[in-house]
């Protein structure tokens, strides 16, 4: 008996979306970063345009290429034709983080926009070796940690991050942002079909764009797009060594860099298991060794900004992506930079109509949370937001206080302690959202021993600032008598919850939480 070849279909109609909604969650990025450098700090255009821009889309096609090869491996391992290869683009947070805390500031110090661009370089090239070595470790934590866990980190992170900047544009800009928008969740929400078939993202920027136009046409004034100066021509993102000459400021932002590059690997974790439950089963350390190797490649090619797994992947299956979008969009977003299309593009659209997509990905990552939990650790979903938010306040209150030239140290001492306990719950909030949901799940599970100790590891991360370190570029640091007696008593904090989940290890489970029902429910007549 002979087995028949098998040749996977792996380019599908819901490629054409695929395509559309990873390749504008780039081009959006792309866009936000521009505007941080250009806008705020005052970069050259045409080093940021020409150099930053092209580098970072190196990463995005090595990415997203190998992520193609392993869609049709898996396909052919399993022969299944629905394999959706996992999408790899700009990380978000690190994004912010890398613009406002490193290169941003690097230009701020040297006065020298390629000497800036040289130490985002060498950051992210320390960076993408230190996501390589730690790619071994990515399917144990994956296998310890509750699956409640990774998938309620991703929707703290869908809801407060990846869904909130795109409403702040479209609340900005709310003609053309309603329409794109308003398309995006009638089709890929609602279920509604276009006329022709339109894919849907195709349609939302088309139609977002044209009731920009026609309200610009008949005088209405909409915000000022943050960048402008692109124009076509060869910006080739050759490999070199130029990465060598910021080594030595480079140094200074390793305590920043190396958090936000432990979060993107934490995250790939939490992405391979989102993949695995909607049928797509990568190896962990494979998915974190390949966004390793794109940010690496980014970085020695001029990019400035490492390359992450998408937290996504369930909304391009459901779209009916394979694995032609992941392809398409490498090759779009690298040739688009290198000739200056992608320049153009970011000085001509408007970020209302760009980034609606973003909110339909953060829908489907909260839903997906909810949807793959036990119901009785819904409520470890919840407490997993906490941290995610403070990172979003962060962002936004750390932009404004930039910008006004704020001495913090000048406000009053209440003030300036609830800066510091914001920032605290704020910094490391990826691994926080994980902690701080395990945690709840093993309670809810009767799991006090394994809470006991997970309090005991997150005071001793506390310590180092692996988590809530109390500086605003969450730097590490090891623990002295300048360290601020906040970060000592958090650390405290944590040995105490665990040595009381230990002296209650073998009390009775109360009534109401043995019982089946949810707790709304009880008490209520039948």
């Amino acid at each position: 008996m002979t087995t028949e070849p098998f040749r996977y279909r792996w380019a599908a109609r819901g490629d054409v979306n695929g395509f559309f909604a990873l390749s504008i969650d780039n081009l959006a990025l792309l866009v936000s970063m521009s505007g941080i450098l250009i806008g705020v700090f005052g970069m050259p255009a045409d080093i940021v345009l020409g150099r930053m821009v092209p580098g970072t889309a190196v990463g995005v096609l090595v990415g997203d290429a190998i992520y193609t090869w392993l869609a049709f491996r898996l396909a052919r391992q399993e022969r299944r034709h629905d394999v959706c290869a996992m999408p790899l683009g700009i990380d978000t947070p690190s994004m912010f983080a890398l613009s406002f805390g490193v290169v941003g500031p690097a230009f701020v110090i040297t006065k020298d926009g390629m000497k800036a661009w040289e130490v985002g370089m060498a950051v992210l090239v320390l960076m993408g070796i230190a996501k390589l070595i730690a790619s071994v470790f990515g399917d144990a934590i994956r296998r310890i940690l509750p699956k409640t866990a990774l998938l309620g980190a991703i929707s703290a992170v869908g809801i407060a991050l990846i869904m909130f900047f795109p409403f702040s544009k479209v609340m900005a800009e709310p003609i053309g942002g309603f329409v794109s928008l308003g398309i995006v969740l009638l089709t890929l929400i609602g279920g509604v079909r276009l006329p022709a078939r339109i894919p849907a993202v195709v349609a939302s920027v088309v139609a977002g764009l044209a009731a920009y136009t026609l309200a610009k046409s008949v005088g209405y004034e909409p915000p000022v797009i943050p960048v402008t100066g692109g124009t076509f021509g060869l910006h080739l993102p050759w490999p070199s060594l130029a990465f060598v000459g910021g080594l030595d400021l480079a140094w200074q932002f390793i305590p920043l860099a190396l958090p936000a590059a432990f979060l993107t690997i934490v995250g790939g974790i939490d992405v391979a298991e989102s993949a695995a439950l909607a049928g797509d089963r990568y190896s962990t350390r494979t998915i974190i060794l390949v966004e390793g190797i794109a940010t690496l490649a980014a970085a020695v090619c001029g990019g400035v900004v490492q390359n992450t797994p998408y937290i996504g992947h369930p909304a391009y299956k459901r779209m009916g992506s394979r694995a032609a979008y992941t392809l398409a969009t490498g090759l779009f977003i690298s040739i688009g930079a290198a000739t200056g299309l992608i320049g153009v593009l970011i000085s001509a659209l408007p970020e209302s109509i760009v980034v609606p997509i973003l909110v339909y990905v953060g829908l489907e990552m909260s839903a997906q949370a909810v949807h793959e939990s036990e119901p009785k650790h819904i409520q470890a979903i919840a407490l997993a937001l906490i941290p995610v938010i403070a990172n979003l306040v962060n962002i936004e209150m750390g932009g404004v206080i930039g910008v006004a030239r704020v001495d913090v140290l000048a406000l009053p001492p209440d003030v300036q302690r609830n800066l510091t306990v914001l920032t605290m719950l704020g910094n490391g909030f990826i691994v926080t959202a994980m902690i701080w949901a395990t945690w709840m799940v093993w309670v809810i599970d009767r799991r006090l021993i394994a809470a006991t100790w997970l309090c005991i590891v997150s005071a001793a991360m506390t310590l180092v600032g692996l988590i809530h370190s109390p500086f605003a570029d969450g730097r590490l640091f090891l623990p002295d008598a300048t360290t601020p007696r906040i970060v000592y008593a958090l650390a405290v904090g944590y040995v105490l919850l665990g040595a009381l989940c230990a002296a209650l290890r073998g009390s009775p489970v109360a009534a109401s939480i043995e019982a089946d029902e949810p707790l709304a429910t009880q008490g209520s007549a039948p």
